[in-house]
């Protein structure tokens, strides 16, 4: 058993984390509201779709390029702070594909943890801080996990999904160290974290499609 995700396969990906993203507009701009000022899901919508948009150029690329491509995107149209660290995140990743073909379960660990360090390093921020980070690392700690343990891709596939449906509902009794919820009478208790929750999408639509290419 194995997968292998080519560039194309990567922004497949992209248009189906595209898709659930798009689709639950209502439900988290209705989260950030109650914390911030409303706009993530607009700005990590519009992000998303120039993806999709460019997803004819983007295969047609390496994985290094696609990625640095990805990257300046990214930086260029989601409003906020939400640019930089998705940029830096993508940019970050991309030092770990060069050269590469195709990704395997070890290639996709050390992306996760490189836009992991990206966003910690250029927005200042540690898990715990009631942002995407709660998702994205106790993701990564996981799939770092499993590949030490040798545990198959299945496997791995399906607690790297639980592990980040766990972070970012993990969200919901921190106290907000940034952001607008931090200014908060109660800094956000009580309410889960809009970017823990659409990075949640990302990483759970990632191991469906990896699942998908191990079933095919």
């Amino acid at each position: 058993m194995g997968f292998q995700l080519t560039t194309k396969d990567y922004v497949d990906y992209i248009k189906k984390a595209y898709e659930r993203i798009h689709a639950q507009g209502d439900y988290i701009t209705e989260l950030d509201s109650a914390t911030g000022d409303g706009d993530h899901w607009t700005n990590i919508n519009m992000g998303f779709e120039k993806l999709v948009e460019a997803a004819p150029e983007l295969e047609a690329m390496d994985l290094f390029s696609a990625f640095k491509k990805i990257s300046m995107i990214m930086m260029s149209v989601i409003g906020g702070s939400g640019g930089v660290l998705y940029g830096s995140a993508y940019m970050e990743a991309a030092k770990t594909v060069k050269g590469k073909e195709a990704l395997e379960s070890a290639d996709v660990c050390a992306i996760l943890e490189a836009m992991m360090n990206g966003i910690m390093t250029r927005g200042k921020a540690h898990p715990g801080d009631k942002t995407m980070l709660d998702t994205l690392a106790p993701v990564v700690e996981c799939y770092k996990a499993c590949l030490a343990e040798g545990a198959d891709e299945k496997t791995t596939c399906e607690k790297v999904k639980a592990a980040a449906e766990a972070g970012y509902q993990s969200t919901m009794d921190m106290e907000a160290v940034r952001g607008r919820a931090y200014y908060q009478a109660n800094k956000g208790v009580g309410h889960l974290d809009p970017g823990a929750v659409t990075m949640y999408y990302q990483v759970d639509t990632l191991m469906d499609c990896i699942a998908s290419k191990l079933e095919g």
